[in-house]
């Protein structure tokens, strides 16, 4: 890469929060769209069978990896660190940083991948449970497709942070959307050319991830004068204190993952099409959650942690409590739009193709009890970074562990009486107890939250997506909402009556409750009216 601009040179700012989030947000946003379409795709294609079990398995070991190695864990542990030395001066350090990590951690991925390429068939069975023997060849051979994608997923993710404590935002964001465009090329393209055509898939998600995560990113970075040397150098103090905090970082960041890992290990015991019922659920779960949740947390990640370094607490507490109260203001609605509408959203975004009637019905009622917990699930990364942005790593990990032994502990107690469905249900629990302890918890570190003020927003939210579901499942019972044999058309038809009007409900009358929150939407339709009067 070029030559870092001189030291210091680079001017101290404010970290626009709101802007950020709104790139991300929109990039995020574009990624479920294209993540959509790829399910889409995928469901008339593969429909809901053992080759999509098996593809849905195949991840287990690159995912086991991800978490374990890379994950968003060493992106999350440098960020606070790179912020630290590039905001008070010392951006050669910074750059220093930057190369040693990427060196060392380089290294150590490219040899954990070799290790898993090598050992894939056992370590596919290992983790794919009781998923039949005849499946384990597929499998096999899709996982060791998928695993040289990790180490771009992981030196994306570094070169991210660099640009993410540079307040540069966009670029990042491509990198979802390249990965999903990649796989939809597989599935529609190179699926084709595979026997099954699956196989296609593996290599389309390769492929994006390389170009996404891996090229785009590195020639930006050297349009922006950034700095690379190989170096071993684990002496540095900031490289110490990186690796120090990245430890228990790993298990904090990939808590969702983790969860869709242990739901896939137990979803194998089932018959044929549960996993791929659990993953398309668990898709539709996480759509929210990475529009919502993981893009204001990576948006305020920079702020917490600047504030943290120039010992400004009282900027962290509002900022923290701000982003809480606008995460439930957007989730809220969302959980009851699923809850509600699950059986037209399948329908309209499922239903084609070799994904049947019985597809759509059971991946609805898994939709169901995801959604009680989409709220939280959003939550749990912002207070997680809450956290990592202070530097406290330990105990949001012992937070996250202890509720993950209690979300396996909640499947083996209700799957006598639940079976699949016991899933869901334990991950919802398992969220909400999560998010509340966590809560509780970032405040013996940095000081009382703005309590009062996250319990007005959560109630009246409440209060407003109550309406929105009373008024969608009045549609829904009523004549116009039976759509079983109807077509696609009049599913599609459907969920726009009960999600626009629905969307303005909601924020009318959070608007006549005086929720600051539609402050940001009122100001966008105000600047959108003054242009179509001029």
């Amino acid at each position: 890469m070029s030559e870092t601009p001189a030291e210091g040179s680079e001017k101290p700012h404010h970290p626009n929060v709101a802007r950020a989030g709104g790139i991300m947000m929109i990039s995020l946003l574009l990624s479920r769209i294209l993540g959509l379409v790829r399910d889409i795709v995928m469901a008339g294609m593969f429909g809901a069978g053992a080759e999509m079990d098996a593809y849905t398995l195949a991840f287990m070991v690159p995912d086991f990896l991800f978490f374990a190695i890379a994950g968003g864990a060493l992106s999350s542990a440098f960020i606070p660190v790179f912020s630290e030395y590039l905001h008070t001066k010392r951006e050669r350090e910074a750059w220093h940083i930057f190369s040693a990590v990427a060196t060392i951690m380089s290294t150590v991925v490219l040899g954990f991948i070799a290790l898993a390429w090598v050992f894939a068939e056992p370590f596919t069975r290992l983790l794919s449970g009781g998923k039949s023997e005849a499946l384990m060849p597929l499998i096999t051979e899709m996982t060791r497709i998928l695993l040289p994608a990790q180490f771009a997923f992981f030196i994306g993710g570094l070169m991210f942070g660099t640009l993410y404590a540079r307040q540069v935002f966009a670029v990042p964001g491509l990198g979802p959307n390249i990965y999903n465009i990649g796989i939809i090329f597989g599935a529609a393209v190179l699926g084709h050319y595979f026997d099954p055509g699956v196989v296609g898939m593996a290599w389309g998600a390769l492929g994006g991830a390389i170009i996404g995560n891996l090229i785009i990113p590195f020639f930006v970075m050297r349009g922006l004068g950034s700095q690379f040397r190989v170096t071993f150098d684990l002496k540095h103090p900031g490289v110490r204190k990186v690796f120090v905090l990245m430890a228990p970082v790993v298990l904090g960041l990939s808590l969702p993952g983790v969860y869709d890992m242990i739901t896939r290990y137990f979803g194998s015991f089932y018959h044929d099409g549960v996993n791929s019922w659990l993953r398309y659920a668990n898709l539709l779960m996480q759509a929210p959650l990475g529009v919502f949740g993981q893009s204001l947390a990576i948006a305020v990640f920079p702020a917490l942690a600047q504030f943290f370094a120039q010992e400004r607490m009282d900027m962290y507490r509002n900022q923290l409590s701000s982003t809480i109260r606008t995460v439930l203001y957007l989730t809220l609605p969302v959980c009851a739009l699923f809850i509600v509408g699950a059986e037209p959203i399948v329908t309209a975004l499922y239903q084609h193709g070799l994904f049947n009637r019985e597809d759509t019905l059971a991946v609805a009622e898994i939709l169901r009890i995801f959604s009680f917990g989409i709220w939280a699930w959003c939550l749990q990364p912002v207070l997680m970074r809450g956290f990592f942005a202070i530097q406290t790593t330990v105990l949001p990990i012992v937070l996250g562990t202890a509720t993950t032994l209690l979300f396996v502990a909640l499947i083996f107690v209700l799957r006598p009486a639940m079976g699949y469905l016991a899933l869901p249900t334990a991950s919802s629990i398992s969220a909400v107890f999560l998010v509340i302890v966590m809560m509780m918890a970032v405040q013996t570190k940095v000081g009382t939250l703005d309590i009062k003020g996250i319990y007005i927003t959560g109630g009246k939210s409440l209060i407003a997506s109550l309406a929105f579901a009373a008024v969608t499942y009045g549609i829904l019972v009523s004549p116009l909402g039976q759509i079983e044999g109807q077509g696609k058309l009049m599913a599609v038809l459907l969920l726009f009556l009960i999600s626009v009007p629905g969307a303005w409900l909601y924020y009318f009358i959070t608007k006549a409750m005086g929720m600051p929150e539609t402050d940001t939407l009122s100001r966008a339709m105000d600047r959108l009216a003054k242009r179509k009067t001029r």
